[in-house]
């Protein structure tokens, strides 16, 4: 991935110098657009994310708030568009260090891609981006959630990027609706993997259909409607992923659990995910609808497991007993989850926005997990207030109820009970 890293930066460098770009326009939020010849033009954009978060629980009061101050995104992004070459090219860097979901640390690299338009309706894409086969919360952009964080759902079953290729589409159907699939071809390992390729390759796609028409400035991928839609704006997918040989809980972190066959030979389970859902706007009114699902299966040749300090062992200890199959599943993340929100803005440009996930875990899934999952609802309710038409900045703040189940913990490892309680705020500032 370096030396990609290497070669846009090259790229972008000569390509500024041969096309002599002057300020072609400067929007708050939207950041700095140059332009050239050939109708060449470059944006730089970033924004930063200052956040806090606490915690506590119902039935374990004499224990301290669990408190929590970070910077939760701070983002650069760099995009070309020369269209007399039929080209176009995005690099994005992130330097917080927070993952795009989740607790666990970022990744410096998150988008390196060029794409290339065979027609005016159809684009193939090379490098690293977003991957279509995730829910549709993560095909919209970290700065324009209506609350403070995404969903449950999202971080329970998404891999966020991978790389690879990706043939996009987008035809005009009858009485002005658009159908627009997607398919990839990717090494279902997640982004930034600098070591070895561990498994086969990830398989997927999505069809979206919008009914009514395209959405203003790119609505379909921003959540609340800041824009207010005068007419109704709707989108309903479903995606498909089938990774072969996935080497982690979700295909997020190649190499991160390795299992082998009795000639030391890797040998991998297979990952299949799916979902549908839609996205509905009008008149700063907002709601977003998604159901996932995923299942595994486990090759019979498995019989050792690589531990974290890569020594091996051939005990697979399910509830006392020798489990392979199950004790596998018990370390990837198996189940169903839905995921319902919506949201109102105002013409003050307040929102306020409320969330429901459900997560169903199978019998054995790490969603049973009980520091990091093994809640199965979540409530939540936000507020927010948009300083300005173009995300550039906002504060939100929200309250997010999660019931425990039985064998819970906290971060540290002790034993909780009843509900957990989240407050959260954030304040997002771009240039």
């Amino acid at each position: 991935m370096r030396p990609l890293f290497f070669i846009l930066i090259v790229f972008t460098a000569l390509t500024l110098k041969a096309q002599n770009p002057e300020l072609n326009k400067y929007n708050f939020g939207n950041g700095l657009t140059f332009s050239g010849k050939d109708n060449f033009k470059l944006n730089l954009r970033g924004y930063l994310q200052p956040y806090v978060d606490i915690k506590n629980y119902t039935q374990n009061l004499e224990s301290n708030n669990l408190t929590r101050f970070r910077l939760r995104r701070l983002r650069l992004r760099l995009t070309g568009k020369a269209p007399e070459r039929k080209l176009d090219y995005r690099f994005q860097i992130d330097l917080s260090g927070s993952s795009e979901v989740g607790d666990g640390p970022s990744s410096f690299l998150l988008d390196a891609w060029v794409r290339y338009s065979l027609t005016k309706r159809i684009k193939l894409t090379f490098g690293q981006k977003a991957t279509p086969t995730d829910n549709r919360e993560l095909t919209m952009g970290s700065q324009t959630l209506q609350l403070v964080e995404r969903s449950r759902l999202t971080s329970a079953f998404s891999s966020i990027r991978d790389f690879g290729l990706y043939l996009e589409g987008s035809f005009k159907t009858d009485r002005g609706s658009f159908l627009r699939p997607a398919f990839a071809i990717t090494n279902g390992d997640g982004l930034n993997v600098y070591g070895s390729d561990h498994g086969g390759l990830k398989v997927g796609g999505r069809i979206d259909f919008l009914p009514f028409g395209l959405f203003t400035n790119f609505g379909q991928f921003r959540q609340g409607d800041l824009v207010r839609e005068n007419a109704p704006k709707l989108v309903i997918g479903a995606n498909y992923s089938h990774n072969q040989g996935i080497s982690s809980r979700r295909g997020r972190a190649s190499g991160a659990i390795l299992y082998l066959n009795s000639q030391r030979e890797e040998s991998l389970p297979n990952y299949t995910k799916y979902g549908v859902d839609f996205l509905f706007k009008l008149k700063g009114f907002s709601m977003l609808g998604e159901f996932v699902g995923s299942a595994a299966t486990v090759p019979e040749d498995i019989s050792q497991r690589v531990r974290n300090d890569g020594s091996v062992s051939s005990t697979f200890n399910v509830n006392g007993v020798q489990d392979i199959a199950n004790y596998v599943k018990g370390r990837m993340m198996l189940g169903r989850a839905y995921n319902i929100q919506m949201g109102y803005i105002f013409k003050s440009l307040w929102s306020i926005d409320m969330r429901y996930t459900h997560l169903d875990a199978d019998e054995y899934s790490f969603l049973n997990n009980g520091a990091f999952y093994n809640r199965p609802n979540y409530y939540t309710l936000g507020a927010s207030k948009y300083l300005s038409k173009s995300y550039g900045i906002k504060i939100q703040g929200s309250i997010t109820y999660a019931e425990l189940n039985d064998g819970s913990n906290d971060i540290f490892g002790g034993e909780v009970s009843g509900g957990e309680w989240i407050a959260r705020m954030i304040t997002s500032i771009a240039f």
